[in-house]
């Protein structure tokens, strides 16, 4: 109901009803047992799938995220009393007809957060919500209550209980927000980052992290990149830092070449070669990241330079490992990645074309020399 009332796009509609499980298994002849614990059953009609969920309450929350009993009840309003925030206990009821028992509603007009209830419950009950509700007011563009950012000030240690893979979830999506900066600061004046890896020690950090333009960041990579080099990292810091928030080889590769190559950039202008081992889309990413630095950035210049390369990969070179084992006749070694390398060089610098011939005598003279 948030998104529909905001007029976001919906991705997906979460049907609850009073009926139990046993009951919606009766109604309907195709169904299949996804979450019969938690009172969902998955209806099949036709080709088309829907998840309905029984009216539920949840009491003691033991781990501080699942909870440990499940209730199945035949109210809303009980049901919609243990969602986490108020603007997120809305809900519609077959004639089209908003249920709002929270004042939910009032609370998207005037951009809010509020916890429904109390909030100490609420954040006792799942500590994740905490960062939930962060995450809300960076994508939202909101602003926390009062009394739920004081619960959270209070609970803030309770996110030490939680795993760091759905902490990383909630706080890339705070990155990624249209307005990071509605939820850094709290995330910082509620020592919520005290519980997050590696940044315990960079409080100060963190705030000049918030302090960079707020335009929206467009990418996961790009986020990890100006977070990482913000606070100061050093380059061979990077990859224990990302395995620590649990992401993938792939994220840590692309985050250590776009910091490797930002460091470039803002030294000076890019060389052609600098061009050449980056690759296209992270020299782009690289030129975007300009702007929260202050500096103007060439995208377009920087990607006709970039097309003009006589290659783009190692590849494409017009002479191969074996050309050159068969020409000079010598067994594999250094000397032959070597020699690639400086063939690779000479014709991204445009010392010599990228031809077959003229790639075999230009190594030839540099043997010769030797």
């Amino acid at each position: 109901m948030r998104d529909a009332l905001l007029n976001k796009p919906i991705h997906d509609v979460d049907i609850a009803t009073s009926a139990y499980p046993e009951e919606i298994k009766q109604i309907f002849h195709r169904t299949i047992d996804v979450g019969i614990d938690h009172g969902t059953v998955l209806v099949l009609v036709g080709e088309e799938q829907y998840e309905i969920t029984t009216f539920r309450t949840e009491s003691t929350y033991q781990d501080f995220r699942r909870p440990d009993t499940v209730t199945f009840v035949r109210s809303l309003k009980e049901d919609l009393k243990r969602r986490d925030f108020t603007i997120n206990a809305l809900a519609m009821d077959v004639d089209g007809k908003i249920i709002d028992l929270f004042d939910g509603i009032l609370d998207l007009e005037q951009k809010i957060i509020r916890a429904v209830g109390n909030p100490k419950e609420r954040f006792h009950e799942d500590a994740l919500r905490m960062m939930r509700g962060l995450r809300f007011a960076s994508q939202l563009d909101f602003t926390i209550e009062t009394n739920t950012l004081s619960a959270i000030e209070e609970f803030h240690p309770l996110l030490g209980k939680i795993s760091v893979e759905r902490i990383a979830v909630e706080f890339i999506k705070l990155l990624l927000g249209k307005n990071r900066r509605a939820a850094l600061l709290p995330f910082i004046e509620t020592e919520c980052y005290q519980y997050c890896p590696g940044l315990k020690k960079h409080g100060e950090a963190l705030f000049n992290f918030s302090d960079l333009s707020n335009r929206p960041i467009d990418a996961e990579n790009q986020a990890w990149t100006l977070l990482i080099h913000t606070i100061g990292l050093k380059e061979t810091d990077i990859r224990n830092f990302l395995k620590t928030w649990k992401q993938s080889n792939q994220m840590i590769q692309e985050v250590q070449l776009l910091i490797f190559g930002l460091n470039k950039r803002l030294s000076g202008d890019w060389q052609v070669m600098d061009l050449f081992n980056l690759g296209l889309d992270a020299v782009l990413s690289i030129e975007n990241l300009l702007y929260y630095y202050d500096q103007k950035s060439k995208i377009e210049e920087v990607k006709e330079r970039y097309l003009r390369l006589p290659i783009h990969n190692r590849k494409q070179l017009a002479i191969t490992g074996n050309d050159l084992l068969d020409y000079f006749d010598e067994k594999p070694g250094k000397w032959l990645g070597d020699m690639i390398e400086i063939l690779e060089i000479a014709v991204v610098n445009g010392q010599i074309t990228n031809n077959k011939e003229l790639l075999i005598a230009y190594a030839k003279n540099i043997i010769d020399k030797e």
